[in-house]
């Protein structure tokens, strides 16, 4: 693939505008599993409501994804993206100026879902710029905005540490603000948008099959990766932190050690969807599924070395973030008209999963445990029976549309 002949495909504005809208917007949508060690601090949390407390804005933004991704269908994206940031600004202030008591910090954490819904608007503003052939690095590239996630990982513990936690909410405003007025600017809707829709007919995506199975393989790929990410600081604090070993790691080392992680599947996003176009997301998928599955297994031993368990995350990281560019190297391909709602449902069902994972299962389990193991060996048996059901399903997809007009690999 030629990046001259990338370049000239789209609107490169818009795509910087598609990933800068998305990187700030998923900073501040996990700032609380950011900040979960400070905040969970202040109020004393069991297992189960450290976890639940840093899921609920997984869950906001699985909730707001699919009317943001009606919307940008309905006023087009850079519109839809304007409001989404304007709505962003309510928990920021709130968090900055309130956030007392745990259901303050629920309720404003469920308000962060705006931020999280912005993966609806920016990945339909950069598809739409861009033919089949480069869907993949396309949205690669919008997607690794998820790299966001570094930025609050590594800044934030240390905001608080120095300001206290409430005032990294306010700081956020500011980045928050900047790009407002670069987005403002810069992105520009694509020419060949459809027109707008009743809005019955956005919802007859349901009927189709392929739509349930994408969101199911997306609960996998982007719930592992937003739902560890989030949960990460208190797994590693848990297993490694000061607080329960001599010569274990601090609060602020733990920011570096899942700033580390979220590298890895930010950075390998674009390359799994670069990698797709070239092999087909089918086949990269099925390789990726079971790497993850190992990588869950191989955390679950728990090594007495947390740089040991540091690679098995960041592989695991690295595939889930490349198995987020691979689902989405597939999907406009296959819901090209309707790409902004699909991108909602399939991205609110990637952020349910997010949810589940550490509200239902590693929170949980950890509790009644008093281990982490438990947790990663129900995660690793989960994405191997995923595995399976791909292959077996793709199989079907092969023979009906492994390959369009255009020769894009399936």
């Amino acid at each position: 693939m030629e990046a001259k002949g990338f370049r000239k495909a789209g609107h490169s504005p818009s795509l910087f505008s598609a990933f800068l809208y998305f990187d700030i917007s998923f900073m501040i949508w996990v700032l609380c599993g950011a900040l979960a060690l400070f905040i969970t601090k202040d109020f004393g949390l069991t297992d189960t409501q450290k976890a639940t407390m840093v899921a609920i804005p997984i869950l906001g933004g699985s909730v707001f994804r699919i009317p943001m991704g009606i919307l940008a269908d309905r006023i087009g994206s850079k519109k839809a993206g304007l409001i989404g940031m304007s709505l962003t600004l309510i928990p920021l202030f709130w968090g900055w100026l309130g956030g007392t008591s745990l259901l303050e910090v629920q309720m404003i954490g469920f308000l962060l879902g705006f931020a999280g819904a912005s993966f609806a608007v920016s990945l339909s503003l950069a598809s739409r710029w861009y033919p089949p052939q480069y869907q993949g690095l396309a949205m690669g590239i919008a997607g690794a905005g998820n790299s966001g996630t570094a930025l609050a990982t590594f800044f934030g513990p240390q905001i608080a540490q120095t300001y206290g936690w409430h005032n990294v909410f306010g700081i956020a405003l500011i980045p928050l603000v900047i790009v407002m007025i670069v987005f403002a600017i810069l992105a520009k809707d694509a020419p060949n948008a459809p027109a707008p829709k009743p809005l019955k007919d956005y919802f007859s995506v349901f009927k189709h099959p392929d739509t349930w199975w994408f969101s199911v393989f997306y609960a996998i790929t982007f719930g592992g990766f937003v739902g560890f990410a989030n949960y990460a600081s208190i797994f590693f604090y848990d297993v490694y932190g000061d607080g329960v070993r001599s010569d274990g790691i601090t609060k602020i080392q733990v920011g570096y050690l899942v700033t580390i992680t979220v590298i890895a599947g930010s950075f390998f996003r674009p390359i799994g969807g670069w990698i797709a176009d070239k092999i087909g997301g089918m086949r990269l998928l099925v390789i990726l599924y079971s790497v993850v599955s190992l990588c869950a297994f191989a955390i679950a031993s728990m090594p007495s070395s947390f740089l040991v368990m540091l690679i098995y995350t960041s592989v695991m990281m690295a595939c889930l973030g490349m198995g987020n560019g691979s689902v989405f190297q597939i999907i406009p391909q296959r819901f090209s008209r309707e790409i902004g709602v699909i991108t909602g449902i399939v991205g609110a069902a990637g952020g349910l999963g997010g949810y589940i994972l550490p509200t239902y299962i590693l929170g949980p389990l950890k509790q009644s445990t008093g281990s982490q193991m438990a947790g990663f060996l129900v995660v690793g048996s989960i994405v191997l029976v995923t595995t399976l059901i791909f292959y077996v399903v793709t199989r079907s997809w092969r023979k009906s549309w492994a390959k369009t007009e255009s020769g894009v690999n399936f």
